[in-house]
Parts: C-alpha cells; structure tokens; sequence
C-alpha cells in the first residue's frame, strides 16, 4: 500500500506535485503582484487599498492541501517559493513573506499541538489567530517596498480573504469526516 493511499483514496503521486507546484507558484506570484498591482479606492470611504489583499487566502488554502499530501516537506516547498519570490521581487519581500509564513506556521503548530479541538475547530481558530498576525507582518514589510500597503482597507481584505480560505478547509474537513463517519457506520 503507498504512502499515499493512506491518506486519501484519491490521493496520487501526481496529484501531490499538481498541488504542491500550484502552492509554489502561487506564492511568488502573489508576492509579486503587491508591487505591480494598482491600488484601488473603496467608493465612499476614501480608503485605498490593494486588491490581491482579497486573494491572499488561496495561499493558506494551497498550503494546506500540500501540506496534506506531502507533509512537512511543505516547508522545503516554501522554501523553494521564497526563493522564486527573491528572484521575482526582491529581498525584502521575500522576507516579509518569510517572517509572515514562520509566524502563522508557528501559531498553527501552537493551536494544533495544545488544543484537544476537532480538526475543522483548530483549522477555523488557526486561521483567527494567525491572519491578522500574519498579515500584519506582511504589509508592514511590504510597506517598506510600496508606501500605502500598512493600512487598515490592505489589513482588513487580506483578514477576510484568508479567512475565506479557512473557511473553505473548514468545510472540505467536516464533508470529510461526515463521509468517513457514515462509511464507518454503513
């Protein structure tokens, strides 16, 4: 029996590298996109603010799926991206991506190693403590690159955006374990 097999039924060698490359692809590319992409004004408030803030949460979803299929490999994955997005865009970004990603990886570690939650609990709380921490230390970096990305419209779109993402795992993890729940039961 593969490896693979016992993760998911249908889950395959393929399918691990379709999903890991998609999650180091889509983080340079991400990255990149906050220093070429136009800020936009939100109608009515005067605010700005850069719209692949709204997306930012495709990366923890990617993430989490490869991780899924290839375990703490991610992190060598990352690293990989971290490195395409240092090529791409430059030092400085690269490590606020960096110091972003060790921050949130650190506060899911945290809640997944000492809570007793369910799975799709500790996905939703994860996602609640770490986004705007993560965030947070993105823009702030980001914003010594383009002047305007610290602000509270890039703060709040980029929350909302991820936690959207955790919502989607959240989701995908509970259809799981009803579906295993009434296989096992059937």
């Amino acid at each position: 029996m593969s490896t693979y097999a016992a993760k998911e039924p249908f889950s395959t060698p393929v399918r691990a590298v379709i999903v890991t490359v998609v999650y180091v692809l889509l983080i340079p590319f991400i990255n990149w996109s906050f220093t070429w992409a136009p800020m936009v004004e939100l109608p009515g408030l005067g605010w700005m603010f850069n719209p692949v803030t709204i997306v930012t949460g495709l990366v923890l979803v990617a993430r989490d799926f490869a991780q899924r299929e290839i375990g703490h490999w991610v992190l060598l994955a990352m690293a990989v991206a971290l490195g395409l997005t240092w090529a791409t865009s430059g030092g400085e970004l690269a490590l606020a991506s960096g110091v972003a990603f060790a921050v949130s990886e650190l506060v899911d570690w945290a809640v997944f190693t000492f809570t007793k939650l369910k799975l799709s609990t500790r996905v939703l709380l994860s996602s609640a403590l770490a986004a705007p921490v993560d965030t947070s230390v993105f823009l702030l970096g980001a914003e010594a690159i383009r002047p305007g990305m610290f602000t509270l419209p890039n703060i709040s779109m980029s929350i909302i955006g991820k936690m959207v993402g955790a919502l989607v795992i959240w989701w995908l993890i509970r259809k799981t374990m009803e579906q295993n729940v009434e296989g096992a039961t059937a």
